[in-house]
Order: structure tokens, then C-alpha cells, then sequence
């Protein structure tokens, strides 16, 4: 009987997955996807951690993650057929909960408005088909400048929330106290993802979280609240944001950072992780990449509909792919580990913030490594991204690093007699970003 059960699975498997065609098996996928979800589990705990900085329940928005993050990615395995798992991007949770939130003063309901506005233009350009063709028109330079920036003001965080970097009337910023518990943890926990990154481990921003919040926990700074609990409600979070109240032409470039932001980061890794599993042709076009498109853009509607920030395709899905993962057999088994995971929330509730900042930090390594594939000889090209890049950071805004970078762009090719390089995105972009400060009075 027992046989009987494990052939007729195997044989749904293969109708819905086709399995054989791709090379595969129910366990390799399996394998595949315990393997993806290990490497990107950390999410669970970094992403109430960040949005709490907004005044959101913790306990609620760790029910929610693991929700959309079920969701996504077993959305993405049935619909698309692809080993590629969904989850709360890392970046554009800060950036709500750091920078609209609490650098503009606004309610994280109206952020959280702001998000859902954005995936909603973000669903239009997949539903209109215009997503790619953006993309292949707005300069990479442009592209790794902003992946850069946003790399670096995550790591700014990351450092600020571990207490290595403080804030100084006189210089500004200033380094804190190094022998502190949280910078000495902090400090740990980012040495210990590098260097288990270096060798190849793929699990090391979870075994980083889990050493650091364990030392902490011996050092009397961590309260331990248990293992297992039924999940707690997420009625504090469901259905709260203030979607009237965030539609406004104030929230406009908010609105416009959060869809552009989404575009780059999720169809870039939707391409990397298809080029890596073998799926995508030499323009980076895959199967099924419609469908792949209809379920994230969906899925960051309903992510920020629910009470979290931007859904995005997973980078950390390539790990899963690198043990033979190659159907959405894969990116299902993640989903269901997701909703197991919802149960565990007291261990999230231990997690202190010093834990999560070593994975910040290393996001930010990440994430500006593109900038070595910029030519650097190109002054047309490298003061654009060097603007982007940096202004995120140093105004804690992406979106005014985007409007300097693609300001910079025009002025640079235009004041150079290269103007004919200007292709039209650009353009409008940098005229509407004009338009704006003018209108804020250069703000």
C-alpha cells in the first residue's frame, strides 16, 4: 500500500511539475527546496524586526511573512513552474520602515498605502507588458547605482543598529562603543555570515542569527519566550493600511521608488536564477515568463495588502537551484516549510536587533558588488552611478538617489554632445524628479 501511495505521488508530481522532462525527482526537488528555504528562513526574523521600527507588531508581522512567503512562492511553483521562492524584500522593508516612515513622520498605514500603490503600478507594466521593455532602456549604470545605494544605506543600518556607528553633532556620524554587547554581537554575527558565505555555506545568515541571539540570550540580554505557540493574530496589520490617504501627489516619488525599485530587483532575479538553473536564453527570455511575472507583481499586491513590505523573487532561490532544483516542486516544498514556520513564533520574538544587523550589513556587500562592472573611465556613465550610489546613503532616501542619478545622466551625456544616448525613460524620469523639487521647494 505504501508503495501504491508513494507511485501515485510521484506520478501527480510529474503531471503537474513534469519532472522527468527537467531532469529531476521528487526528492532532488525536495532536497532543493528544504535548501532555499534554510538560506532565506532569516527573513522571518529580520523583516518584523525592521518594520517594527515603524510602530508594527512584531508577533503579527512574523505571521504575515511567513503567509506571503507561502504564498508567493507555491504561487510560483504552481502557475510558473520555476525553482524561484517569494519573500519580503530586504531594502524596501528598510526603506519604508526607516525612511518614509520615520524620516518623513508619516503612519506606517500610509507607507504601507504607499507600497500597496506601488505594486499596483508595478502589476500594471507586467499586466501591459511594458516591464521589460523599461528595463532594457534605463542604462545599467543607472541600474547598479541604485543597487549599490540601496546595499549601502541597508549596511548603514546594519551598522547603526548594532551601535558601530552612532550619530555626532559635530561630525555628524561617529563610531560607538565597540566594547558594547550589541557591536561586539553585531560585529560576530557579520564576521560569522562572511566568512561561512566565503566557504561556500549557504545557510550563514541563519546560523549567524541563531549564535548571536544564543550568546545573547547567555549574556542575560535575550528573554526566552519558548519554542512553539499557535500563531498570533494578525488583525493589527490585515487590511490596515490607509490606501486613500497615501494616493496623493505628495506621495508620488515614494510611491514611484517603491515600483521602480520592485521592477529592478525582483526581474533581475527572476533572470539571474532562471540563467543559473539553465532556463534562459542568452537575452535572459525563460518558459513560462509571463506567468512568472503575473505571480510576483501579484504577489507584492497582496503582500502590502496584508501588512508587509514589497514581495520580491529571492536571489537565495539559486541555492536551491545549485542542488538540482529545477521545477516548482521546489519553490511549493519552500511555501509549505513557510507555513510550518508559523508556529515557531516565540523563537522570532527572542531576536534582538544587534542579531539581524550582521545580516544587514552583509546585504550591503551584496549588493554593491555590480559597481565593478561599471567603466569607470566613462564620466558619462560613472557620475550618474557614483550620484546614485551615494546620495542614498548620505540623504538616507533612495529616492533622491534615483532623482540624482538620472539627473546626472542627462546632464552628463547632454552637456558632453552625447545627448543622442538619452533614451526616453530617462528623460521623463529626470524631468518628473525636477518637477517635483520644484514643487517642494527643492526638497
Amino acid at each position: 500500500m505504501q508503495q501504491t501511495n508513494s507511485a501515485a505521488s510521484g506520478g501527480l508530481f510529474e503531471r503537474v511539475f513534469k519532472l522527468r522532462e527537467h531532469g529531476t525527482d521528487v526528492r532532488t526537488e525536495l532536497i532543493a527546496g528544504a535548501t532555499t528555504f534554510l538560506t532565506m528562513v532569516y527573513i522571518i526574523f529580520v523583516n518584523p524586526q525592521i518594520l517594527s521600527a515603524a510602530g508594527m507588531d512584531t508577533q503579527a508581522v512574523f505571521v504575515v511573512t511567513c503567509l506571503i512567503a507561502a504564498i508567493g512562492s507555491i504561487g510560483m511553483g504552481l502557475v510558473a513552474n520555476l525553482p524561484i521562492a517569494l519573500a519580503p524584500a530586504m531594502g524596501l522593508n528598510a526603506f519604508f520602515a526607516f525612511v518614509v516612515v520615520g524620516g518623513q513622520h508619516l503612519s506606517w498605514q500610509v507607507g504601507m498605502g504607499a507600497i500597496f500603490w506601488g505594486a499596483v503600478g508595478f502589476f500594471l507594466l507586467t499586466i501591459l507588458r511594458v516591464r521589460y521593455w523599461l528595463i532594457a532602456n534605463i542604462p545599467f549604470a543607472l541600474r547598479a547605482g541604485i543597487g549599490a545605494g540601496i546595499g549601502l544605506m541597508i549596511a548603514l543600518m546594519g551598522l547603526h543598529n548594532a551601535g558601530i556607528v552612532v550619530a555626532s553633532p559635530a561630525t555628524m556620524v561617529t563610531v560607538g562603543n565597540l566594547t558594547s554587547l550589541p557591536c561586539v554581537l553585531g560585529t560576530l554575527g557579520f564576521f560569522i555570515i562572511a566568512i561561512l558565505a566565503a566557504r561556500g555555506i549557504h545557510a550563514s545568515v541563519l546560523i549567524s542569527i541563531l549564535v548571536t541571539t544564543t550568546l545573547g540570550l547567555l549574556f542575560g540580554d535575550v528573554k526566552f519566550h519558548g519554542v512553539a505557540s499557535l500563531p498570533p493574530a494578525i488583525g493589527d496589520v490585515f487590511g490596515q493600511l490607509a490606501i486613500k490617504d497615501s494616493f496623493s501627489l505628495g506621495m508620488g516619488a515614494v510611491i514611484f521608488s517603491f515600483m521602480l525599485v520592485s521592477l529592478f530587483d525582483s526581474s533581475g532575479t527572476l533572470i539571474g536564477v532562471a540563467g543559473k538553473a539553465g532556463l534562459a536564453d542568452e537575452r535572459g527570455r525563460f518558459p513560462r515568463m509571463k506567468q512568472a511575472l503575473l505571480v510576483d507583481s501579484t504577489a507584492s499586491v497582496l503582500g502590502a495588502f496584508m501588512g508587509t513590505s514589497a514581495i520580491s523573487t529571492y536571489i537565495e532561490s539559486s541555492a536551491g537551484v545549485s542542488v538540482g532544483g529545477r521545477t516548482g516542486l521546489t519553490a511549493v516544498a519552500v511555501g509549505v516549510l513557510f507555513l510550518l514556520a508559523i508556529f515557531f513564533s516565540p523563537l522570532a520574538a527572542m531576536v534582538p536587533a544587534y542579531a539581524a544587523a550582521g545580516a544587514l550589513i552583509f546585504v550591503g556587500v551584496l549588493m554593491t558588488a555590480e559597481l565593478k562592472r561599471i567603466n569607470w573611465d566613462d564620466m558619462t556613465e560613472s557620475v550618474p552611478a557614483f550620484i546614485t550610489a551615494v546620495m542614498m546613503p548620505f540623504c538616507f532616501s533612495i529616492t533622491e538617489g534615483i532623482a540624482g542619478g538620472f539627473i546626472a545622466y542627462c546632464v552628463m551625456k547632454a552637456g558632453t554632445g552625447r545627448w543622442r544616448e538619452i533614451r526616453l525613460p530617462v528623460l521623463v524620469v529626470a524631468v518628473l524628479f525636477l518637477i517635483k523639487f520644484i514643487m517642494d521647494g527643492g526638497h
